[in-house]
């Protein structure tokens, strides 16, 4: 099992994509020119920017463009859901989106714009600003979402610990959309109430200073997620891969571990933590609607991955 798992991170095509831009990360951080008031940057899911005794954040994704094709509405929706969840994740509350849309199709375009505003009401922030091609060559759907949280609360991606406990947090409440089976949908059917409780439990977790780290789960699924954690804190993990909990709507529907591991699992969150605020950590998450679990351990080997079982131990990959 050790090597079947093993082999599926090491062949899962969003991690490899991942360590594709290294060359493009490497060239911004040597050639952009540097502020004093940039307190993080490259390796964080919302960059922060000082402004007094606050931090201005800033995240920026796009939307595939097979994916904009196969489910406009779908896409548009989730060019406001990757924002907020990159603001939640560092403990921020997001203020406002911007949005670049090109289309070749006018319903295509419509629909992409039904979404956006679908994920505009239920995550409750604004759409502010935005360039919009009409009859474009192509499509194109980019999203930057701008927050703020206090300066003393930020959760960094890149302050992980050596014998920090390594914590997922995941709705367990969601279904599959037809689109993929990869995707974990916990939000569409749901009213922003919900869907808003759950990510304010990173706002708790922040505010206490319980995290030395955080990522949300992205397209790379939890472990290609665990191994951009511990690249840019330059630490490496350990995970016992049987204390990892499979949600039973997905259990029932046949899904397996190698199966799961390759999801993009909305709502979902990794966190490092010391051991002594670990408990305290699941008790916030459990309080706001999600599955928690302590999966692993923090470790000194730079960068390294390595999965067990509870007996045996495997060495995957360096990130």
């Amino acid at each position: 099992m050790l090597k079947k798992i093993a082999t599926s991170i090491r062949e899962n095509k969003n991690i490899i994509e991942k360590r594709e831009i290294d060359p493009i990360v490497q060239l911004i951080q040597t050639k952009s020119y540097k502020s004093s008031r940039i307190f993080s940057d490259i390796g964080e899911d919302s960059a922060s920017i000082l402004d007094n005794e606050n931090f201005i954040l800033m995240t920026t994704d796009r939307i595939k463009t097979d994916y904009i094709l196969k489910n406009p509405f779908g896409a548009g929706f989730s060019s406001i859901l990757v924002g907020i969840d990159d603001i939640y994740c560092c403990g921020g509350t997001p203020l406002a989106a911007s949005l670049i849309v090109s289309f070749k199709n006018k319903q295509i375009g419509e629909k992409i714009f039904e979404g956006a505003m679908e994920g505009s009401q239920k995550f409750q922030v604004p759409i502010v600003r935005g360039h919009t091609r009409l009859n474009g060559n192509h499509y194109e759907l980019s999203s930057t979402m701008i927050g703020e949280i206090k300066k003393s609360n930020y959760i960094s991606a890149k302050n992980a610990k050596d014998n920090d406990d390594i914590i997922l947090a995941v709705d367990f409440l969601g279904r599959i959309p037809t689109v993929s089976k990869y995707y974990w949908d916990t939000v569409t059917f749901k009213q922003s109430e919900e869907v808003l409780l759950r990510r304010r439990s990173m706002n708790m977790i922040a505010q206490q200073h319980l995290a030395n780290s955080a990522k949300d789960i992205s397209n790379a699924g939890i472990f290609g997620t665990i191994l951009q954690l511990i690249k840019y804190s330059n630490v490496g993990a350990t995970i016992n891969i049987n204390k990892i909990k499979i949600p039973p709507f997905l259990v029932k529907n046949g899904y397996d571990l190698e199966t799961y591991i390759k999801m993009y699992l909305t709502t979902s969150y990794i966190l490092s933590a010391p051991e002594d605020k670990s408990k305290d950590i699941l008790k916030i998450f459990d309080k706001h609607g999600l599955e928690a679990m302590v999966i692993g351990k923090i470790i000194k080997d730079v960068h390294l991955l390595k999965i067990s079982d509870g007996k045996e131990s495997l060495d995957v990959l360096k990130f």
